[in-house]
């Protein structure tokens, strides 16, 4: 089993381009393991509990879970419209979350990590986490990532995370994978140079109310970063058959905001506490910026992704998103770009490709595809390049380097296109010799086979568009890459579907 998550969302807003970017990515790579024959598990959410959730209900009138149950219909349907392939959508406030989280805490407290002491410090309102004075800037003030930030005073229970810091400095010193990319590994072990404190997961119920109980003093509740993290376990039935069919998880994918102290402090720690396995890795994606700028709320700078995914079709969304970010890296997005791309790639390369071959067979072979007897040059060279393509764009995937894998079939689909133009079709077709008219259907046959192809190759970041050329080219569906990789002359005698436009030239 290939499990992986994307981390679950806050529910404190509307889905941004943020949001829509992991969920892509994560389903990117839950298909290609799908395509290599893996049985994928993958999962997803809302995190719905904590003072900001709360303190927006009480702005808007309405109750904790009434908003929260909006913010989740408008998640699903982004789900939807992305094309989003999740076995399950765990919500935090599901009684099968809640009864693990407690079990979770439970089992720390009757194994004494977890106690009871009075705190006196900083807290960040906006990251509901409190502060230590290494969180200051150079001037004294606080990091504009905390928002505002109080002193407070109160009894609280705390989990005994310090103890486990040596573990977890050698844990990643001796597991070089678990962060990726590696330089993410770098800033974790950087950050444990210093000494963690322990870990506050209570807050009074008098202060926060909107939570999980303490299973053991129902006066306070559970700290949300505590609550949000179990979600990964309690989604595949923490302590039954199928958890212990599907953890430990392969890949986490988060973004670079949440990595600490989060994800790779907090959450192995707890595992480890707990006996659990660590996952495999965590995968940890940049920021979109808004040509050069930061995207925020504040500043007004953000993308609605559902506006693309009406105004462009969903497989060009997941196209450039996926095409334009190197995995870890900050990348950029701007409107201009995105129709450059979405009208050079898609629309020349591909779109008029599939346009011009189904016109053709239409006209040259009565919509069938044709035997492909002719294996001159031409055809020798494109096959060539295919099984170069081919092989080098899977061994990318497997990499994460998914923008060089699809920078490499639009290569071949390029090839295509000069492949035809050197054969000539429209030229073969008004000669009466029979080697002519074995070269016109054998370059249609080439030229659909090629098309195939390219669409397996790109199924896992176009499902949709993949899908529909296969059914163009006379097939019902596309299976797992042993089986559609290789050149093949499964398409002959195939019906072809009627000029199709893929991707309506966009101004």
């Amino acid at each position: 089993m290939f499990y992986i998550t994307t981390a679950i969302v806050y529910a404190n807003g509307d889905p941004h381009l943020g949001h829509a970017y992991e969920l892509v990515l994560t389903d990117v790579i839950a298909r290609y393991r799908r395509m290599i024959g893996d049985d994928v598990y993958f999962t997803t959410g809302l995190d719905e509990h904590g003072q900001k959730v709360q303190q927006s209900a009480n702005k808007l009138g309405v109750k904790p879970i009434e908003l929260c149950n909006d913010i989740a219909s408008k998640f699903n349907d982004l789900c939807a419209e992305l094309q989003i392939s999740n076995n399950d959508y765990i919500r935090t406030t599901e009684n099968r979350h809640k009864r693990v989280v407690q079990t979770i805490l439970q089992e720390l407290y009757d194994k004494k990590e977890i106690y009871k002491d009075d705190y006196k410090g900083f807290y960040s309102v906006k990251q509901e986490q409190f502060l230590q004075e290494k969180d200051r800037v150079e001037d004294g003030s606080w990091a504009e990532e905390f928002g505002e930030v109080i002193e407070i005073v109160e009894s609280n229970y705390f989990f005994k995370l310090s103890q486990y810091q040596d573990w977890l400095i050698d844990f990643i010193k001796t597991n070089e994978n678990f962060i990726f990319p590696q330089f993410r590994q770098k800033q974790v072990l950087e950050f444990l140079k210093n000494p963690i404190n322990d870990l506050c997961i209570s807050r009074p119920v008098e202060r926060l109310s909107w939570g999980i109980p303490l299973p053991f003093d129902p006066g306070f509740v559970t700290y949300v970063w505590f609550d949000a993290l179990i979600n990964y376990i309690s989604a595949i039935k923490y302590g039954s058959d199928q958890f212990s069919d599907i953890w430990p998880v392969n890949i986490h994918v988060i973004g670079k905001d949440i990595i600490l102290p989060a994800h790779a402090i907090y959450w192995p720690i707890i595992l480890h506490a707990c006996g659990i396995d660590l996952p495999q890795s965590l995968l940890v994606h940049g920021f979109w910026n808004f040509s050069g700028r930061k995207m925020s709320k504040s500043s007004g700078e953000t993308i609605d992704p559902l506006s693309l995914v009406k105004e462009y079709g969903t497989s060009a969304f997941r196209y450039f998103f996926t095409r334009e970010m190197n995995v870890g890296q900050d990348s950029d997005y701007s409107l201009d770009q995105f129709i450059k791309r979405y009208n050079s790639d898609l629309g020349n390369d591909l779109g008029n490709l599939v346009s011009r071959l189904l016109n053709m067979g239409a006209r040259y072979s009565d919509c069938l595809v044709p035997p492909v007897t002719v294996q001159d040059e031409p055809e020798k060279e494109l096959l060539t390049l295919w099984e170069t393509t081919r092989d080098e764009a899977v061994e990318l995937y497997d990499g994460m380097q998914f923008h060089i894998a699809l920078e490499r079939t639009f290569t071949f689909i390029r090839a295509i296109n000069r492949y035809t133009e050197i054969r000539a079709p429209w030229a073969l077709a008004k000669s009466d010799e029979a080697d002519d008219q074995k070269k016109l259907e054998s370059t249609l046959g080439t030229i659909a086979e090629s098309l195939r192809l390219s669409a397996a190759l790109l199924a896992p970041v176009t499902p949709d568009i993949s899908l529909k050329i296969y059914k163009l080219l006379g097939l019902s569906e596309i299976s797992t890459w042993d089986l559609e990789l290789s050149w093949s002359s499964r398409l002959e005698g195939k019906v072809m579907g009627e000029k199709t436009i893929l991707f309506p030239r966009s101004q």
